[in-house]
């Protein structure tokens, strides 16, 4: 014991020898800009409103000037950080060294009296998550999470154990070239797998599986008293099982998962059908997704893009090689050079015929990454001209950090009045009512549609979603068919210079969501009052699992986790007038 004790402490020091080179520079660099920044900040105060007005009136310049390249370098430098700490400063740090980190921080706070704690949450910035909000985390106890690893990947079982920050880029980078994916894989690089975890996560593959969360076999958590526990559906941790989905970190902190894998082939064999009627498009989508019957044979990808209330493409998608579809051309649509995936997609509905193609099954499952579905459109109107993509495209997307990071008051105020960012579940029985009420109140296009499975496990309270009625499952199964409805940019009444409210827009969408048993993804603003937010979901087993982990003035309710920091009714309500 005395030899090994003397060896870990040699290791120890010629660690500390090797980072203090770092260390030093760092203590240096803080050091300096401890002097220089308030110096510059005095020099510059006069140009900081005209600075603000630039950033507000240039937002196209601004992402393409500073979000694009900062993105890059930005990407570029935490996994240069990354590598560097694990490969040299901290190479025998393990994932549980680094969980024991986590649950002795939470032990500290305990010891802090109750009446001087603040609630818990994680040290991740605002501008680094994919929400509109803006969380006040000064007003909490902040619990850095430095889990960056996939840990494991049982072949056999199909299962990837990873930690909370591994992103979707990551584990498409890491899966696919094994011949494998996630079942449930988000087109958007940038998010986490844990956020995906805490938040919902839904994809074209999920009319088989159902939402993200119903991929996840296993959690593991570190409770309010500083527990590290492992939370499944079939052991002691059940009701905390189904309530952590859609909690958003109030009801513990995440430090690993276990996700369901499945076979891949290296292509997508992918059909674009065109529908040129409401009726056709609404009747498709539930035959395709099998909504109607269990035994329906259905591809392994569905998604639709409605372009218009009478036209739509919808999109099926099978696991594929080379070698099967000789004859059918190979596009590789995430090329930073070609037009983004939902221009490509209009122009074959603009063609009047169906068309397919194969899609290399990394691009396929991230195509929608370079546009951010077509959120970028409205940042970058210049985004998809052939010039840019050529010279700039390769760059994309900017990421959601930098959007946020660069986000002023008067932009943010945008971000919710002179735009629309929303993702709702609604059955998909309703798609008809659905696209008349989106085109009444926001006429934006096109609309995003994904069917999903919503499942009704057969234990009365199951988490914040509600089973399912009876009267809306497929015959035969435990699931009923819904969809993601997407909605996203500038509402075409602005566009068009006619009266728009956004408060009133936005609380009638809110409305039929719970009129229809559907629930909008909390990323978004919220124009719900508390009330109504309990209207729309089931909060009976997240109460009670709240009490049981001491989460009561640990963690914010899940009402003030995701409400906005700002007044978006008042605001909504001062933009109206100047529209009218």
């Amino acid at each position: 014991s005395l030899h090994l004790a003397m060896a870990e402490r040699k290791k120890k020091e010629s660690r500390s020898l090797f980072c203090l080179p770092f260390t030093l520079a760092k203590k240096t660099i803080c050091f300096g800009l401890s002097i220089v920044l308030p110096i510059v900040s005095t020099l510059l105060s006069p140009f900081k409103q005209p600075a603000i007005n630039f950033l507000e009136n240039n937002r196209g310049l601004v992402i393409l000037f500073f979000c694009l390249p900062a993105s890059f370098i930005f990407d570029l430098a935490i996994k240069a950080r990354i590598y560097v700490q694990r490969r040299f400063l901290d190479p025998d740090s393990t994932h549980a060294a680094r969980v024991n980190q986590i649950r002795d921080r939470v032990k500290e706070w305990n010891k802090v009296p109750a009446g001087d704690r603040k609630p818990l949450c994680t040290a991740r910035p605002n501008w680094l998550s994919l929400s509109t909000t803006f969380f006040d985390k000064t007003k909490c106890h902040q619990i850095p999470i430095d889990l960056h690893e996939i840990l494991s990947f049982d072949e056999e079982n199909l299962v990837l154990h990873a930690e909370p920050n591994v992103t979707v880029r990551e584990v498409v980078e890491y899966l696919v070239p094994k011949g494998y994916t996630l079942a449930v894989c988000l087109e958007v690089g940038d998010a986490t797998l844990g956020g995906l975890a805490f938040g919902v996560g839904m994809t074209t593959y999920s009319h088989k599986v159902g939402l993200y969360q119903e991929t996840i076999s296993e959690y593991e958590v570190v409770t309010a008293t500083g527990e590290v526990i492992t939370v499944r559906a079939d052991n002691a941790h059940s009701d905390l099982f189904y309530c952590l989905p859609w909690s958003h970190g109030t009801l513990g902190l995440l430090v690993s998962l276990k996700l369901q894998v499945v076979p891949a082939k290296p292509f997508v064999h992918l059909k674009y059908i065109t529908a040129n009627s409401q009726d056709d498009y609404c009747k498709m989508m539930m035959k395709y997704s099998g909504a109607n019957d269990k035994e329906e044979k259905v591809a392994d990808f569905v998604e639709g893009t409605i372009f218009s209330k009478e036209k739509a493409v919808i999109m099926l998608g099978t696991f594929a090689n080379k070698n099967d579809q000789p004859n059918i051309k190979v596009n590789d649509v995430c090329l930073w050079y070609k037009p983004w995936f939902y221009k490509h997609v209009e122009n074959i509905l603009n063609s009047g015929s169906n068309h397919e193609e194969l899609v290399p099954l990394e691009s396929y499952l991230l195509r929608h990454n370079r546009a951010i579905f077509w959120v970028l459109e409205s940042m970058i109107p210049f985004g998809n001209n052939p010039i840019f993509r050529i010279f700039f495209g390769w760059l994309c997307p900017p990421k959601p950090a930098f959007l946020k990071f660069t986000t002023t008051p008067l932009i943010r105020e945008w971000t919710f009045a002179k735009q629309v960012f929303q993702d709702i579940v609604l059955p998909l029985d309703t798609l008809k009512e659905q696209v008349e009420e989106a085109t009444r109140l926001f006429d934006r296009w096109p609309l995003l549609v994904y069917p999903c499975r919503i499942y009704d496990h057969k234990r009365g309270a199951q988490g914040q979603l509600r089973a399912p009625p009876s009267s809306r499952l497929t015959p035969g199964t435990n699931f009923s068919m819904f969809n993601d409805l997407g909605v996203y940019g500038t509402p075409g009444q602005l566009e068009k210079k006619l009266p728009y409210n956004p408060t009133q827009a936005m609380r009638d969408m809110e409305k039929f969501t719970r009129d229809v048993g559907g629930y909008s993804f909390l990323y978004a603003d919220l124009f719900m009052d508390e009330k109504e937010f309990e209207q729309m979901f089931d909060f009976t087993l997240y109460k009670k699992v709240r009490k049981q982990y001491h989460c009561d003035g640990a963690f914010p309710t899940l009402y003030d986790k995701v409400r906005p920091e700002v007044d978006v009714i008042a605001i909504g309500e001062e933009y109206a007038k100047k529209t009218n």
